[in-house]
């Protein structure tokens, strides 16, 4: 399907400038394009030679001009004609199945902990897919209908998560009840129930008619990716995105960053839109983990400061990310 019908019915809705443009496929689901510029700008110029838009330039005062772009009675006719065509089949692209295929390679401990870092990734999309639909561009349609078919849409979508964190849990199921059937099995039960001893400790504080999470400062420390991930579920099931973390919660290799530890559990943070401030002391703040914390305390992911009553006010402050 080209770009340019995906452009047409976003400008059959309400005239758009190119930056609405890139900005409602970027936030949207299942408008699969990137949304670069090149992109854009160059179905839009293909679109204007073939009078299916046009473009009006509003000036601004104190601000840069600004084109507009509308859909002409020629683009409408083309849309709609589009729209009749005969649909294609969705296409099945799931790089993950092309791992689990050849997981028979991995010990017991790596296969279960593939299917948990999997199952926890899909966790997160569902949750960010859900927070999406509170403010997307296709959530007020036109019409009553228009409405529905939007909502449907974003139903498919919600579904299509939902079922992929189905079918991973029972390949879990499967592969522990069938565990004989299975070539190398999973970890043995000493080694599950170790694990399961381990769970992340926190609290749910409620201040300012805000909630975040918090984590002590005794209990688990966050000393590997599989950590982050385990904090993100937590947030996940308790629909938080605040989280106030003590430094003695943060491991010696969170510290390091050779191990990559730190850069990945910000990178998941700003991918799930978590908002974090850690309380740490500057004795631990050394080297090039200082300078990388210099970097983060300019941005509004993860900030560190030390003391409580500073972490708390900055995480409770704008904390719509």
């Amino acid at each position: 399907m080209s770009i340019n019908y995906a452009i047409l019915g976003m400008l059959s809705f309400k005239p758009l400038t190119g930056y609405d443009l890139k900005k409602i496929m970027q936030d949207s689901s299942f408008m699969y394009w990137s949304g670069n510029n090149n992109q854009i700008y160059k179905a839009l110029l293909e679109l204007e030679n073939g009078n299916l838009v046009k473009n009006e330039v509003y000036h601004q005062s104190g601000s840069p001009s600004k084109k507009v772009y509308t859909i002409t009675d020629m683009g409408l006719a083309e849309l709609k004609k589009w729209t009749q065509s005969i649909p294609e089949a969705f296409e099945i692209k799931n790089s993950f199945l092309i791992q689990l295929a050849w997981s028979d390679l991995l010990s017991n401990e790596e296969l279960e902990q593939l299917l948990n870092q999997y199952e926890q990734e899909i966790e997160g999309r569902l949750f960010i897919e859900k927070k999406k639909a509170e403010t997307s561009f296709f959530k007020h349609g036109r019409t009553s209908r228009e409405n529905a078919l939007w909502k449907l849409i974003n139903e498919n979508i919600l579904m299509s998560y939902q079922s992929e964190l189905e079918w991973v849990r029972k390949v879990k199921e499967t592969l522990t009840n069938d565990a004989d059937k299975v070539h190398k099995g999973l970890a043995d039960t000493a080694s599950i129930s170790a694990k399961e001893n381990e769970k992340m400790t926190y609290q749910i504080v409620e201040k300012n008619n805000q909630k975040y999470i918090l984590l002590g400062s005794t209990g688990k420390p966050i000393q590997t990716e599989q950590d982050a991930m385990e904090l993100l579920t937590i947030c996940f099931e308790n629909r938080i995105h605040l989280l106030l973390i003590h430094g003695e919660r943060l491991s010696d290799d969170f510290l390091n960053l050779k191990t990559g530890i730190a850069g990945s559990v910000l990178q998941k943070f700003t991918m799930y839109s978590i908002k974090a401030a850690a309380i740490l002391d500057e004795e631990r703040t050394k080297g090039r983990f200082k300078e990388f914390l210099i970097e983060s305390n300019k941005g509004n992911v993860f900030r560190s400061f030390s003391n409580s009553d500073d972490a708390e006010n900055w995480l409770l402050t704008n904390n719509k990310l």
